[in-house]
């Protein structure tokens, strides 16, 4: 290897797993990013635990399981205070260390281990407060308001929420939409970086998260578009009492089809400008010589249910909304098999090692996710190459040597905790709140329609989840099982006790 890579981690905000092109999808057009994935691996079954903008950056940055960094639902407000963290590694080992977009911490300017953080974290309203300035709390703003002249500009000037299924194009010049922004400071900083310093960008998009409001050219390549429906499984009614088609911001509910196509449209939109934007870096990159020794990781911290199963936004345990997209490119020299898919289930966890393998540094003994690097390259857990990673390697059921037999995953929602296991071919979900159960064949019904807890034939596979889930969960504060059983009903929070 060469001298130290360069590392650009990308993420982005609610994309879902399926939506590249490449992918297959119906509709979505990210033809730099099918290029992107045709040159590297892109890993078809890749998920967030917990499914939110918060706890999901807290597993991205620490390399920890929920159950450590103690973040198993949405709060704000609660401080950022991990010992060890990606960044921190990097800058630790000599790194130039930058993050610029949405970071979603808190107190707002926590660096978390970047020498320079410049921070737009979208609408946040536990952080606007209209007795301060907030561009104590956002560097967007300002500079917005400088390229405008206007002292009082703001990018809620259309009113479109930040959680809303309405869309409408963007309202002012494209090159000042948030999207160009993080872009355009991504450019500068490659400018006036230290040349003699190997360097760790966080390229952080808060889009394709709602408010959907992309440029208008993005925007109208989808409006009049055919699409499919979206798939509704034949347990909809599971969710059916929190229905409220007539709130724009509800999680459940059919919602007219109008409003719907339009939502889809802004979400596409804003994937493909991500796209474009995306092109427009990465051919600065190479202009900067920087391209042919970096690894490049694209990532987003939670998918979008969009109407799947007349579900919208996060936090639920379904393909839409956990499933999201992992692409891992490097050098020409890194051994990362060019447009490989692997299928082992990763997560966000093991983002931090694979970035700090790439990199050739260690993985501090804290972590708790692996590195998939190897993997990328096309190694199986049975090759002598797996052996220099700490951590040994799991027992599945039927007695071969796993990556990971299971990932667990929760969210706190609705009033209750709904937790879910998957292998990447079975997924059992549990609703700590009704006792309810799930069980879903994904290699058969990747779409998640049939539900077969109740079925006869697959009691086996359900009490098999069902105890897995068990020993997940032994040892919790909220009580959830007493080791032979899971006790439904009881008090939920979205923060363990003790938690950094």
């Amino acid at each position: 290897m060469p001298e130290r890579p360069n590392i650009i981690l990308i993420c982005v905000d609610q994309w879902r797993g399926d939506c590249f092109s490449v992918a297959g999808h119906p509709v979505v057009h990210t033809p730099y990013l099918d290029q992107f994935s045709l040159g590297g691996a892109r890993f078809t079954r890749a998920y967030t635990a917990t499914p939110s903008c918060i706890p999901a950056r807290a597993a991205l940055m620490t390399g920890l399981s929920q159950r450590s960094h103690g973040r198993v639902g949405y709060k704000d407000g609660v401080p950022w205070d991990y010992e060890t963290t990606l960044a921190g590694e990097f800058t630790r080992h000599g790194y130039q260390s930058q993050a610029i977009g949405k970071m979603h911490v808190y107190p707002e300017r926590s660096q978390l281990g970047f020498q320079n953080v410049i921070l737009h974290d979208g609408f946040l309203h536990c952080a606007r407060n209209r007795e301060r300035d907030y561009g104590l709390v956002d560097d967007y703003i300002p500079w917005l308001r400088e390229r405008t002249g206007r002292p009082d500009a703001d990018y809620f000037e259309h009113g479109v929420n930040c959680n809303s299924v309405v869309a409408r194009p963007w309202d002012k010049p494209e090159d000042l939409h948030p999207t160009n922004y993080v872009v355009t400071q991504a450019i500068e900083f490659l400018r006036r970086r230290d040349p003699r310093k190997p360097l760790i960008l966080y390229l952080s998009f808060h889009r394709p998260h709602p408010p959907y409001d992309p440029p208008a050219w993005a925007f109208e390549q989808y409006v009049h578009e055919p699409m499919p429906d979206p798939p509704v499984g034949d347990w909809v009614d599971l969710y059916a009492r929190w229905a409220n088609p007539y709130d724009p911001t509800a999680p459940v509910g059919q919602i007219d089809p109008r409003v719907l196509r339009r939502a889809r449209a802004g979400y596409y939109g804003h994937m493909t400008h991500i796209d474009h934007q995306l092109n427009r870096f990465f051919e600065v990159l190479h202009e900067y010589r920087l391209r042919e020794n970096s690894y490049i990781c694209f990532t987003s911290d939670h998918g979008e249910l969009m109407g799947d199963h007349h579900l919208f936004r996060k936090s639920l345990p379904y393909e839409g909304s956990a499933r999201i997209p992992m692409l891992l490119k490097g050098p020409a020299w890194s051994g990362i098999k060019r447009g490989s898919t692997p299928n082992q289930v990763v997560e966000l966890r093991d983002v931090m090692p694979t970035v700090l393998d790439c990199a050739g540094l260690p993985i501090p003994d804290s972590v708790e996710g692996r590195s998939f690097l190897l993997i990328a390259r096309g190694a199986t857990t049975d090759d002598r190459s797996f052996d220099k990673l700490r951590t040994g390697f799991p027992t599945t059921e039927h007695g071969d040597r796993a990556w990971r037999t299971h990932l667990h995953g929760e969210h706190t929602s609705l009033g209750q905790s709904i937790h879910w296991i998957t292998d990447g071919h079975e997924k059992y979900v549990w609703l700590s709140g009704s006792g309810d159960e799930q069980l879903f064949d994904l290699d058969d019904d990747p779409q998640e329609l049939h539900d077969l807890a109740r079925r006869p034939e697959r009691a086996e596979r359900v009490a098999h989840w069902r105890r897995a889930l068990i020993e997940e969960l032994e040892g919790r504060p909220e009580g959830f099982t007493d080791g032979l059983r899971l006790i439904p009903g009881r008090p939920v929070t979205p923060v363990l006790p003790g938690a950094p």
